[in-house]
């Protein structure tokens, strides 16, 4: 492994955004009375999670010149996030996101952005020289219409995979997001290819595959660049594959009060054990199983804790907190 990567910071790109969370649970969206703004985005969220284990990360994105992107910075700030190269615009407003919880903990979307600000973010807004200490760049598909943010995403990992940084995908699909699911999907498989890690969630297995048992569903996902395959079941635990080993860990117990950004704290989490090891993109296909299984473990371990407090970044815990 490479102690020098250690040195080196994880980069995110895509939305940031307020996710306002309901006080009442086990209700749709159209009868919660109260919501409590919480900073969100999948990308955003990974960033939060890598860096309250200790790691240094930045996000790209762009907010809008309002109280809501103020916000935002300010958790970025508090939570060590970096913002350098987070632009704003008066072009368009800062993304919102209301949440409605169910008593099995699991979500009803109301999204605010048409557009928001960083749906704006444009391919020349990307700089080469972001990259240079790069560990890995993460990613998810809310930002990947027909968009400008579309194009950045691109730019984005041309330039990483130049600095031999690992790249990181999360579907994380968003129906409501997309005018049409048939072009959600395809996009989705686009850039699947791209991507050393592809993380994908028992939910969204059939949509993006066609197959309902991840072994079977192996074959498409193992393409091109990607080396990785990361297959989360909620609170049944989640497995892991690569070409030559694979491990399974369960998910501890817990009673679930907000699962808003589990799965990002997850991925989040698991990139943090590689780049802790200093492992590469390269050097992934070389991880055994007892390998495999601590870093699912404590990815797992990670959600538990998480999904036992509201919001996503404000209920990861830190380093010192998982070892308690």
């Amino acid at each position: 492994m490479q102690k020098n990567v250690q040195n080196k910071k994880l980069i995110a790109i895509g939305e940031a955004l307020i996710d306002f969370i309901p006080e009442q649970t086990g209700c749709a969206i159209k009868d919660v009375n109260t919501f409590q703004p919480a900073v969100g985005g999948a990308p955003a969220n990974v960033c939060g999670a890598f860096t309250k284990l200790g790691g240094q990360s930045e996000m790209i994105t762009q907010l809008g010149m309002d109280g809501f992107g103020d916000k935002i910075l300010e958790t970025f700030e508090n939570a060590g996030i970096g913002s350098s190269y987070v632009k704003r615009t008066e072009s368009a407003n800062t993304s919102l996101a209301f949440v409605a919880l169910q008593q099995d903990g699991n979500r009803e979307f109301s999204f605010y952005r048409n557009p928001g600000a960083d749906m704006l973010f444009a391919a020349e807004d990307v700089k080469a020289e972001w990259f240079e200490d790069a560990y890995a760049l993460h990613f998810c598909s809310v930002s990947l219409g027909e968009f400008p943010m579309k194009d950045a995403h691109r730019r984005a990992i041309q330039y990483a995979l130049e600095n031999d940084a690992m790249i990181s995908f999360d579907p994380n699909l968003r129906p409501a997001l997309w005018k049409d699911e048939v072009q959600m999907i395809q996009t989705v498989k686009e850039f699947i290819p791209m991507a050393d890690i592809v993380k994908i969630s028992d939910e969204e297995l059939q949509q993006i595959t066609g197959e309902t048992a991840i072994e079977t569903a192996l074959k498409q996902l193992f393409t091109n660049r990607v080396k990785m395959v990361i297959y989360t079941e909620g609170s049944a635990g989640a497995r892991v594959f690569t070409k030559n080993a694979s491990a399974v860990a369960t998910c501890a117990k817990v009673k679930a009060v907000d699962t808003t950004g589990a799965g990002d704290g997850f991925i989040g989490a698991f990139l943090w054990c590689l780049h802790r090891d200093g492992v590469t993109a390269s050097q992934i296909e070389n991880l055994s199983t007892k390998t495999l299984e601590t870093y699912v473990k404590f990815a797992n371990a990670f959600c538990a804790k998480s999904v036992q407090k509201r919001g996503a970044i404000p209920s990861y815990p830190t380093l010192e907190e998982m070892n308690l």
